[in-house]
């Protein structure tokens, strides 16, 4: 473990067990940089939308990527997608994008790309980043890896809730079926699919608060940094 890096906690997991927000609570708590993965395939996946890039044309999907800069930032209230200079943090959370953003995040070179700027990110802040290839791709030497983990059930009725304070109208078995059909291709894709890394630590949220979960790693952080301390 390299003592002079600066410290990354990678949370990874499956759609819906809730790590943006205990990702940003721990941040906050740590005064970390929080980095949202999936925000960056989805504001491509926005722009390939609204632009009309067929979806299955990689050649055009990859130059799209090479062509867009994406910048995230965080402020005391709320987190900001910034897709060519335009805040996209709502556009990118729609359902449309949700679904079509699988297609984006199984193109090899785009997701490096990505990891590009996402490791960059590192050389100037300790951080706390999310998403499905953290600590097996992105960080394989992150000094904390979580797996944050919750039933299929419970991450549909919290989808479903977010959805509603939305006013988005939406059904717990349509949701329960896109989970399910999400995870198939998260844990069956070529590049670097959804894993359980070897020496993460396993969280089950199912039955656990927000709150419960963000003190947990919060926790591993501080015996992580006395380990390394002494």
């Amino acid at each position: 473990m390299s003592h002079n890096k600066n410290f990354v906690i990678a949370i990874d997991g499956p759609s819906g067990a809730g790590k943006s927000t205990v990702a940003m609570l721990v941040a906050r708590k740590l005064g970390f940089l929080y980095i949202d993965t999936g925000a960056m395939y989805r504001a491509l996946t926005l722009k390939a939308l609204r632009n009309k890039v067929p979806l299955d044309n990689r050649e055009a999907l990859i130059e799209m990527a090479k062509n867009s800069k994406i910048k995230l930032e965080m402020d005391e209230d709320e987190y900001k997608v910034f897709l060519d200079g335009e805040d996209v943090s709502k556009e990118i959370r729609k359902e449309e994008v949700s679904k079509a953003s699988h297609f984006i995040a199984s193109i090899p070179q785009i997701r490096e790309i990505l990891w590009r700027i996402q490791r960059s990110y590192r050389d100037t802040h300790n951080i706390v980043m999310e998403g499905r290839d953290i600590g097996s791709v992105v960080f394989p030497d992150a000094q904390i890896k979580v797996y944050l983990d919750a039933s299929v059930d419970e991450r549909a009725i919290r989808r479903y809730r977010q959805l509603k304070q939305q006013g988005i109208e939406c059904s717990i078995e349509d949701i329960k079926k896109d989970i399910i059909s999400r995870d198939e291709k998260d844990t069956n894709r070529d590049i670097a699919p959804l894993v359980k890394s070897d020496d993460a630590v396993v969280i089950d949220s199912t039955s656990m608060n927000i709150n419960e979960v963000v003190n947990l790693i919060v926790d591993l952080y501080k015996k992580k940094r006395l380990e390394i301390d002494n």
